[in-house]
């Protein structure tokens, strides 16, 4: 059981989840004001993608990163912000011909995708520890062995903790690879994503053989999706692990109820309290991670 609960709140994604429900953030400043106001709600971490103002889609725009990082930072809110690095590496086959990417192919090399990190300096980016198969269409995200090793090895020069976004035991074992050779600094950062198709099915069966196979000392943390988000939150919490809500996974509070990123952080942090725990401040995920801005 973990007692002092790391909460974050992934509070937009890059999925196509703006057409179904007015809360999902869109520009940097709605973005902004999300994780702004999951903060005031309790999370520790805003976890921030953007999306293009013009079409709702995800974007890797520095320009658009650094407009919502810096709102957030003018605001005075204390939180801790974690960026995704996730973008750039979707690969769709050509229909005329496999060998060649076809429409909605978005493949760039390690520092490419690393430019809005290198801009904003925040205090945790995210690292998705593989290649996987998204959904049952042609979609497929790839990140190769020399690419992680790479921009495992630039975060750490900036100082930037690296959130190892686990989606399957093999995305595990690399990860644990690159902790062996020292690209990761102490302690690592293990997030368990669960029910993403065609990841690790969202079932405490499945965090607990996850979880089983992580570095020693290793701080970790695990989300579901959709009606699953909350289960699979206070299945982290019973194990020991922290906790991630946000739109970016789920868009409703109840059956048919639209949720806003706020209300998703209240209800968690409910569930927390209710199992005898409760939810730290941005500064005591600070020291418990060993993040930039650390007590010394």
């Amino acid at each position: 059981m973990n007692f002092d609960v790391v909460v974050t709140c992934a509070v937009t994604g890059a999925g196509d989840t703006t057409g179904r429900s007015k809360h999902v953030p869109v520009t940097p400043k709605e973005v902004a004001d999300a994780a702004i106001e999951a903060a005031k709600a309790g999370a520790a971490i805003a976890h921030l993608h953007v999306r293009d103002p013009e079409t709702g889609q995800g974007s890797r725009d520095p320009v658009l990163f650094k407009e919502a990082v810096d709102r957030v930072r003018d605001s005075g809110t204390d939180v801790v912000i974690n960026l995704t690095a996730g973008m750039g590496g979707d690969w769709v086959p050509s229909a005329e011909n496999p060998a060649l990417p076809g429409p909605g192919t978005d493949m760039i090399g390690a520092e490419e995708r690393l430019v809005h990190i290198k801009e904003c300096l925040p205090e945790i980016c995210s690292l998705d520890c593989g290649t996987l198969n998204f959904g049952d269409g042609d979609n497929i995200y790839i990140s190769t062995p020399p690419t992680l090793r790479r921009m495992a090895e630039l975060v750490k020069e900036w100082g930037v903790k690296p959130e190892l976004e686990v989606f399957e035991l093999g995305h595990i074992r690399f990860a644990k690879a690159m902790v062996e050779e020292g690209l990761i600094a102490d302690p690592p950062m293990f997030q368990i994503c669960l029910g993403i198709p065609w990841g690790a099915d969202q079932t405490v069966e499945t965090m607990a053989a996850m979880k089983a196979q992580l570095p020693a000392g290793a701080s970790w943390a695990s989300f579901g999706i959709s009606r699953m988000q909350m289960p699979m939150a206070a299945a982290a919490v019973a194990m020991g692990g922290n906790v991630r809500v946000g739109l970016e996974d789920n868009i409703f509070l109840d059956r048919g109820v639209l949720a806003t990123n706020g209300q998703l952080v209240e209800r968690v942090i409910e569930i927390i309290e209710r199992m005898g725990g409760r939810a730290v401040t941005p500064q005591e995920a600070r020291n418990k991670l060993n993040l930039r801005g650390a007590d010394s």
